[in-house]
């Protein structure tokens, strides 16, 4: 199996366990290893009392790109710290992009940047979350002959 297909089927297993993301409308539109970009529309519903996009559904959508490039290895991994900086706000009814990249993996630790952005471009919050593989895969993969 190759890394980005292994990346892909990685994504579809955890997708389709995942009824906080789906809930939230967050669409996968790229997953690769160490890497993802996951997209939401601000909903009405998401709205603060500002009326604009809540930082808790912002910080969903980076963690859940962070989700989802972290474990993009076939090994079970999780959050062990995340960090968010709010930088602009969510507009309503505007589509955000959560784009994680991989920074460093090393042993059973990994730290992971993830850039929130708003349709025109701009940055709306910069993320790091660092990650704890454990024991386990998402899926049985057979050993190379």
């Amino acid at each position: 199996m190759t890394p980005d297909a292994r990346a892909r089927k990685c994504a579809d297993v955890m997708f389709a366990q995942d009824a906080a993301s789906a809930g939230l409308g967050m669409r996968i539109d790229e997953v690769t290893p160490g890497g993802a970009v996951l997209s939401m529309s601000v909903r009405a519903d998401m709205l603060n009392g500002h009326g604009i996009c809540h930082g808790g559904f912002i910080f969903s959508l980076a963690d859940s790109a962070f989700a989802f490039a972290c474990n993009s290895y076939n090994q079970t991994t999780v959050a062990q710290q995340n960090q968010i900086t709010y930088l602009s706000p969510g507009q309503p009814e505007e589509r955000l992009t959560a784009t994680a990249c991989e920074v460093s993996r090393s042993g059973r630790s990994g730290i992971y940047d993830v850039t929130v952005t708003g349709e025109d471009g701009r940055t709306v919050a910069l993320f790091r979350g660092l990650s704890r593989t454990l024991k386990g895969q998402l899926f049985t993969e057979e050993e190379p002959t």
